[in-house]
């Protein structure tokens, strides 16, 4: 069967054409150090890497959370290291007030101290986050969480809603940091013998009220009860700590999965630079062979052949 020469010059043509496209193919390969350069190459392949990308975004979304929960029981946790000083502090100024050889004066400075400290764990009550937050208004994160109320006392003016944050694939973590499950009170039967309940700041406010009139009875039970609040912020403080564990876990499940991920995308989109840079050598020395070859047959005519 004989060719034409315009078969034979097309394809040629077409022959250096593909040779061509696939050069651009592979410079564009490794310029982007990507193996797709289109969805089209490999439609399966594309969808593929974009669900391991979708996935990593997730493993960053909740890294994030976990970042910005991790700070907040940071600044939690040493606001309670410093309220439970105040608290071993005061502990000590009601047994120090208890002696019976002090004189009024003397308890009426232990009184101011009481004051002052109390006044501090107001403060540290009050402890804001970074953006500005307040740690202990439950989910009223923008409302101070203990106020002044008309009686000269402090209500409290958050709500003790648990706080729950997704930090992982189907796992949630709930937060007690609501004030009065951080500041608890304690138990107190009223006048009736009703039983009632005092919060932690009247708790402070009737011990150095007794202290001032030298209340033997009133500093007893403010002994005791300053005993109560301790624990409260003791078992707070361990709560918050229980919580920083599960966070820095769930940290290194999200690096590891991260990690996981990103090592499968790689090898399905990332170029191998060696094979590629060589792929790209053999396709352009293929490309020359054609040219030259095509160079040769359309120099080839009957005045060539009878010479």
């Amino acid at each position: 069967m004989t060719l034409s020469t315009q078969s034979m010059f097309s394809r040629a043509s077409q022959q250096m054409q593909d040779l061509q496209a696939a050069i651009n193919k592979t410079q564009v390969q490794i310029s982007t150090g990507q193996q797709l350069t289109g969805a089209s190459d490999d439609p399966q392949k594309s969808n593929l890497i974009s669900g391991l990308q979708l996935a990593i975004d997730r493993q960053d979304a909740y890294a994030k959370s976990v970042g910005s929960l991790s700070d907040r029981l940071k600044g939690a946790e040493t606001a309670l290291t410093a309220a439970t000083k105040d608290m071993a502090r005061l502990k000590q100024l009601a047994v120090q007030a208890a002696n019976d050889t002090l004189s009024t004066s003397d308890r009426a400075a232990i009184g101011l101290e009481v004051d002052g400290i109390r006044h501090d764990l107001q403060s540290l009550a009050a402890t804001r986050d970074v953006d500005g937050n307040y740690l202990f208004s439950g989910t009223r994160m923008t409302t101070a969480p203990f106020e002044s109320d008309a009686a000269g006392g402090l209500a409290y003016g958050g709500d003790q809603v648990d706080t729950s944050i997704e930090i992982g694939e189907g796992r949630v973590l709930t937060l007690q940091l609501a004030g009065p499950k951080i500041f608890t009170g304690v138990r107190r039967d009223g006048a009736n013998g009703q039983p009632g309940q005092a919060g932690f700041f009247q708790v402070i406010d009737d011990f150095s009220a007794a202290v001032k009139t030298s209340d033997a009875a009133g500093m007893q039970r403010g002994l005791a009860e300053l005993d109560t609040l301790a624990d409260g912020l003791t078992l707070a403080t361990a709560r918050v700590g229980s919580y920083q564990k599960q966070l820095d876990s769930q940290q290194s499940v999200l690096d590891a999965t991260k990690l996981q991920l990103q090592s499968t995308l790689s090898s399905l989109r990332d170029s191998d630079y060696t094979e590629a840079i060589t792929r790209l050598q053999q396709q352009t020395l293929s490309l020359q062979a054609a040219q030259g070859s095509f160079a040769r047959t359309a120099d080839l005519n009957l005045f060539n052949f009878l010479k």
